[in-house]
């Protein structure tokens, strides 16, 4: 598939032009490369291991929600020029979709998380700069049941800061990181906030706000949205895809 034709298809159907997003994400197609796009490779972040397993895997293009930029310009040496490098040398392009796969309706990271768990998806919340990147779901459960969920759909070891009750009914999620938005949750009656990682004081947020958070992993939550966008293309084009997995443990 000619790589122009698909970064406009993928453009369209994740809104890329209309998704507001932190300046350093540079969403789209990062690198170039030439000829067809035969086989493409997702995962959550660019880096020298993706890079090489891409490269291993012989693939045409490297999809991936986190990508090269997030320094913003800086001189290109050492693990950057690696980077660009392994990519440009071995013709692979780069696309890159950080908030437009966060919010999508079907394939967005918060979406798929709430499929997952079985979670009715009732409103959305946490504004940035005029959309919601968050959802509110309802579900009938407990804490540690969602726990157990988490783990067994994500391959992860959720964490919980045990902050309000024993039931989840009203559920914010926002997956990566956002357990900073504890307050805020809360202000909306949530009981509970899944998400994947936060800063320290968020601990204190929570319990102060009678608040459960459930800290799933910043890469445990972010894998769902690229997993789906691959589903995505090989049902709806035909594409070849493999996802590379590369786990942070953070």
């Amino acid at each position: 598939m000619d790589l122009h034709e698909l970064t406009r298809y993928l453009d369209e159907y994740l809104r890329v032009d209309v998704t507001p997003d932190y300046p350093p994400a540079f969403n789209g197609l990062q690198i170039e490369a030439e000829g067809p796009v035969r086989r493409a490779a997702f995962a959550v972040d660019a880096c020298r291991f993706t890079i090489e397993a891409a490269i291993e895997l012989n693939a045409d293009l490297l999809v991936v929600h986190h990508g090269l930029f997030w320094s913003g310009a800086a001189p290109v040496t050492g693990p950057l020029y690696r980077r660009l490098a392994g990519l440009i040398k071995n013709n692979i392009a780069l696309y890159s979709a950080h908030l437009p796969l966060d919010v999508h309706e079907e394939v967005g990271n918060n979406r798929v998380l709430c499929r997952l768990l079985g979670l009715k998806v009732v409103g959305s919340w946490a504004p940035y700069q005029g959309i919601d990147i968050g959802l509110i779901a309802e579900g009938e459960g407990s804490p540690t049941g969602l726990k157990a969920s988490l783990d067994a759909a994500l391959d992860t070891s959720t964490r919980i800061i045990a902050g309000g009750g024993d039931i989840a009914r009203r559920i914010a999620v926002l997956t990566g990181s956002g357990a900073a938005e504890a307050g805020l949750a809360a202000s909306l009656g949530c009981d509970t906030l899944i998400t994947g990682e936060g800063p320290h004081h968020s601990y204190f947020l929570a319990e102060e706000s009678n608040l459960n958070v459930l800290l799933a992993g910043h890469y445990a939550t972010e894998t769902l949205g690229v997993r789906a966008l691959a589903d995505h293309l090989e049902a709806r084009l035909g594409l070849e895809t493999v996802f590379i997995d590369h786990p942070t443990g953070l």
